[in-house]
């Protein structure tokens, strides 16, 4: 049995997070910034480092997902949260000697050389240069600078302090409903961005799992958290053959669909 705790278990991703562990072989332990109806998660702030600390006793593995996650956010947005909260999250899962961390990064950490203005971080060039793990970080936003900023933390703690950590670049999630509607109403360099960057609620279950989960040749590890879409720019393959991550959406496909009058389901 696994303890994983999941923190900012009440946003998009946490919920998703929360449904990739269905069976009995974890038991999850929720946090949320604040009390939920329809969620059994204790209330956590993050810039509180004492209760950051004490909440994480007993457990093996954190996903750390609670952030200001707009690219759009000024500087005094983000610092608490996504600078102070971060180094609370890896200073806690130290002192209370956990396996893991999963730390919640995103694609605008390496995305400025395709973006095509700063005002404008989610819309792509034409002819998006491929990014792969290993490239040097390159943030669009000051938003993809805290993210940046937890990635350098990640390998810190990961080489001095020996914990199994996944730097989680997360695309884009959306239902296939959203993705249509992001397309239907962006010009070109906005649809470009949605169909690179789609992660569908299949695929964002199924690499949260991976990466809490897989055993690690090498910590710190840099993933790609996107569907297995056609037009992507991110690198996958890195991604599937260090976390066995195996994606089963397209972007495409389902534009596609809808192009021809389909409505596919949902993949789950």
């Amino acid at each position: 049995m696994t303890d994983i705790a999941i923190n900012g278990a009440a946003g998009n991703v946490g919920r998703e997070a929360v449904d990739s562990f269905p069976d009995d072989d974890h038991e999850l332990t929720l946090f949320s910034h604040s009390e939920t109806d329809d969620l059994d998660a204790t209330p956590l702030e993050i810039t509180n480092s004492e209760a950051f600390g004490d909440a994480l006793e007993g457990q093996d593995v954190l996903i750390h997902l609670a952030a200001n996650a707009s690219p759009r956010a000024e500087w005094d947005e983000l610092r608490g949260p996504n600078v102070d909260g971060l180094y609370n999250a890896f200073e806690a899962a130290t002192a209370a000697d956990l396996e893991r961390v999963v730390f919640a990064s995103s694609n605008h950490a390496v995305n400025r050389k395709n973006t095509v203005s700063p005002i404008r971080p989610e819309s792509s060039v034409a002819s998006p240069a491929i990014v792969r793990p290993s490239d040097s970080t390159d943030p669009d936003t000051y938003y993809g600078v805290t993210k940046v900023f937890g990635e350098a933390m990640g390998s810190y703690y990961a080489k001095r302090h020996g914990l199994d950590v996944v730097n989680l670049r997360i695309g884009w999630l959306l239902t296939r409903d959203e993705l249509r509607q992001e397309c239907q109403k962006r010009d070109g360099a906005g649809e470009r961005y949605a169909r690179a960057m789609w992660l569908s609620p299949g695929d964002c279950r199924r690499v949260i799992h991976a990466a809490a989960t897989a055993t690690l040749e090498e910590s710190p590890l840099i993933a790609h958290g996107i569907s297995d879409n056609s037009e992507r720019f991110l690198s996958l393959s890195e991604t599937m053959q260090a976390l066995e991550y195996r994606p089963q959406d397209d972007a495409e496909a389902v534009l596609s669909d809808e192009s021809n009058g389909h409505n596919g389901l949902e993949t789950t």
